[in-house]
């Protein structure tokens, strides 16, 4: 069989970030379960932050975390790529810089040799652009093709930025468009317009590298990386967390267009269903409109960092971003909580 032969995404009954468990059934199977007490352990999985962080000294922390998920590319390079920059882009929303990862990889054992090392050379190049190494990992055969990294970073503790740390009068920035998982659930039945599927790949493919680089120049009091529980979700884990809660102008967010068209046709991703049933009995729609509110929803793979910056540094750093992200957006501001819903659509 020819590697051309080979339809990767078909192989796969979810595409990427949208194979996530959703947040409220995780939330749900972590429920119980002891957690031990460490004074270095910054952040352990008791908080629904990007990754963990351990203080090895006042001036250095190891930041760890792993992502996988199965093809959400049919070009095996491609979902290599895309794999690799999704789990590097954790890292990144903590604040840290990657450097040394471990591939995950489970394959059917009738793939083709070069279909399989395309896909690992496609997370080898992209953890190169990071400036990071992939030192090993391990790999299984199974009936559905997965792939992602196990990624080891540092940051400066003090430097470090979780998910629960937005104050009242923060703006909230954002750095890539919405609609991923919209158009790469178009593309599974061929919906997708080429020139739109082009772009989203590119979007996928982005590091947060270049975010990551500008952000930790200011004053940025949190930080989370919007994937597979959508912007909602991951909004409504930030606004909790902190204690807060935030008002998003939905006219402000930059949709993918194409997206837009297929989400008002009703092409949604399954994981846009589990993001709505978990975020939205916080979430006061206001006036936004039915397809607004799903891609509001949709699971983004390899998607933007979503930023709780100080208003005194919101205006240079949004400049900034202007730059060297695909989309810098000023999406809303955190407010101080008064009960009730925690995000408020405008």
């Amino acid at each position: 069989m020819r590697e051309n032969e080979i339809k990767l995404t078909k192989l796969a009954k979810c595409a990427g970030c949208g194979a996530k468990v959703g947040a409220g059934t995780l939330a749900q199977l972590l429920e119980g379960i002891q957690v031990h007490q460490d004074p270095n352990l910054l952040v352990g999985f008791d908080r629904s932050d990007d990754a963990s962080v351990y203080k090895l000294s006042e001036e250095l922390a190891l930041v760890q975390t792993v992502d996988f998920f199965p093809p959400i590319a049919d070009d095996p390079y491609l979902f290599g790529q895309i794999a690799a920059a999704n789990a590097l882009s954790d890292v990144y929303a903590m604040g840290g810089e990657p450097k040394l990862c471990l591939n995950i990889m489970a394959v059917p054992k009738d793939m083709p040799r070069e279909v399989v090392h395309n896909l690992l050379r496609g997370g080898y190049d992209k953890v190169y652009e990071a400036g990071a190494l992939i030192t090993g990992g391990h790999s299984i055969l199974d009936e559905e093709p997965k792939y992602g990294l196990a990624v080891t970073g540092f940051v400066r503790p003090d430097r470090m930025l979780t998910n629960s740390g937005a104050r009242p009068g923060d703006v909230l920035l954002f750095t890539k468009p919405l609609g991923i998982g919209v158009l790469t659930t178009a593309a599974k039945a061929e919906m997708a317009p080429p020139e739109a599927m082009a772009r989203t790949q590119r979007l996928m493919t982005t590091l947060n590298k270049s975010a990551r680089d500008a952000m930790v120049k200011y004053r940025v009091h949190a930080c989370t990386d919007v994937t597979g529980f959508g912007l909602l979700g991951h909004g409504l884990e930030m606004a909790q967390g902190s204690g807060v809660e935030l008002e998003i102008r939905v006219g402000a967010v930059d949709f993918i267009p194409e997206a837009a068209d297929l989400a008002k046709m009703g092409v949604l991703p399954e994981g846009m269903y589990r993001n709505r049933a978990f975020a939205e009995s916080s979430v006061d729609p206001g006036g936004a409109e039915t397809w607004q509110q799903d891609l509001l929803y949709d699971p983004q793979t390899s998607g933007g960092l979503l930023m709780a910056v100080d208003p005194a540094d919101a205006e240079a750093l949004l400049e900034e971003l202007n730059g060297c992200v695909p989309s810098a957006q000023r999406l809303g501001d955190v407010r101080e909580y008064r009960g009730g819903k925690r995000i408020f659509l405008k």
